[in-house]
């Protein structure tokens, strides 16, 4: 007797790690897409995949104490950037609140993107990918990146000597090389923010 799609689809995964990112496409080899649909709805209902949105699908990894570990929007985004063969840079709030520097969590969160422009429910959250040229997607840092858009979205007249300190230790999570390379991307102060954090903090 032939493997039915539900045990197709559990055989490609049981190996991988476990809070892997899949989409309905990645099992296109073992079925067509309406049988591979039916077989994620009933391997959600087993609680073998949660299904984090329509067409996207996690292979659960689980906490005694919080039970299933969810991927944040950051890593979702990325997985769906890396789908498309995309590049994506995250906007405003968002990098503010990624990176401790605001309690705000923001109900939409924006990306922008050289990929397809699209709306997405992540919870309770709507993840926007928005299109922009190409020159303004060159950046090499994830955190740098969030640094970037953070000060973008403070404004130079709103930097304290708090901020610095906050965004001084995110910056000890990225590589000096990095932090160069995309500080020559930003505007001018932000370039010599970056230059003079570095200094201080001797990364």
């Amino acid at each position: 007797m032939s493997q039915s799609v539900d045990n197709k689809i559990i055989e490609h995964i049981k190996y991988r790690t476990k809070g892997k990112i899949y989409f309905s496409e990645d099992f296109a080899q073992i079925a067509s897409s309406e049988s591979v649909r039916k077989s994620l709805s009933v391997l959600v209902k087993k609680d073998i995949l949660v299904r984090l949105t329509q067409g996207i699908y996690l292979y659960p990894k689980t906490d005694i104490e919080f039970g299933v570990l969810y991927p944040s929007v950051n890593d979702v985004c990325k997985a769906i950037a890396k789908r498309d063969k995309a590049r994506i840079e995250p906007t405003g709030v968002f990098a503010l609140h990624s990176l401790g520097l605001s309690n705000q969590i923001p109900v939409n969160v924006v990306y922008l993107t050289d990929g397809i422009p699209r709306k997405i429910k992540y919870g309770n959250r709507i993840i926007k990918f928005k299109k922009t040229a190409p020159k303004n997607l060159s950046m090499k840092g994830n955190i740098s990146s969030l640094v970037i858009a953070a000060l973008k979205q403070l404004g130079k007249n709103n930097i304290t000597q708090e901020v610095q300190q906050q965004i001084g230790l995110a910056l000890k999570k990225e590589t000096p090389e990095n932090i160069k390379h995309d500080a020559q991307l930003a505007p001018e102060w932000i370039l010599k923010l970056l230059f003079s954090i570095l200094k201080q903090s001797e990364l």
